[in-house]
């Protein structure tokens, strides 16, 4: 189970199998291994988020995450303003580089996407509204790991840091000092290049200062 725990029990052993479908379908027997819990308990417990919308079985019974965090991942991306106004900024910054442009915020020690641009092309990087990503790989991480050499260059970069084949550069969002979000753009290594900073850096940067001054941090 993560780490995080509420101490109310019920609700975080549901928080274990909401995140173990995160990735894709697991059967029963798959929940039980990952979330470490009894069998019955995970039966139980699946069954009530089915029943609530929050998970799904497919045809061969397999569960996944309920078509109801969608709206529910919709709702919490619109209350969150810096999420609203930096839309124009991502797309703007997808117009200019023919690239996937994403928002991320920091919470605890991963990263949320929680605004994104995708691509026009068929091959590109897809990051799900929601995806909660680690901090520790790619340049929106290092951006919001606030680390010194990268606020001092105002940009990071990385090429197949957090998933092979694919390249991003990052930048921050700030207000004063303080790093509030990363803004990136990422893509498939064979059109980004392995130098992605070259082509994207200002572009990145540039909308990094537009999402300031729409959410008036500037």
């Amino acid at each position: 189970m993560d780490g995080r725990l509420s101490g109310v029990g019920v609700v975080d052993k549901a928080v274990a199998l909401l995140a173990a479908v995160e990735s894709g379908a697991r059967t029963l027997n798959e929940l039980v291994e990952v979330t470490g819990l009894p069998r019955p308990t995970v039966h139980r417990l699946a069954g009530a988020l089915v029943a609530h919308g929050l998970v799904r079985r497919d045809e061969e019974l397999r569960y996944l995450p309920g078509l109801r965090l969608i709206a529910l991942g919709r709702a919490a991306s619109q209350s969150l303003p810096l999420a609203r106004v930096a839309q124009r900024p991502l797309e703007d910054l997808r117009d200019a580089t023919g690239e996937s442009a994403q928002l991320y915020v920091r919470e605890g020690e991963g990263r949320v996407c929680v605004a994104v641009a995708e691509s026009p092309h068929g091959l590109r990087t897809i990051v799900p509204l929601g995806a909660v990503l680690d901090l520790r790989r790619g340049s929106a991480g290092a951006v919001l790991r606030a680390e010194p050499a990268v606020l001092a260059r105002g940009f990071a970069d990385s090429v197949g840091e957090r998933e092979t084949g694919v390249a991003s550069v990052s930048a921050p969002v700030l207000h004063g000092d303080r790093v509030v979000a990363a803004i990136s753009v990422s893509g498939p290594v064979d059109r980004t290049s392995r130098e992605p900073a070259r082509r994207y850096a200002a572009a990145v940067m540039a909308a990094a200062r537009a999402v300031e001054v729409a959410a008036g941090l500037r």
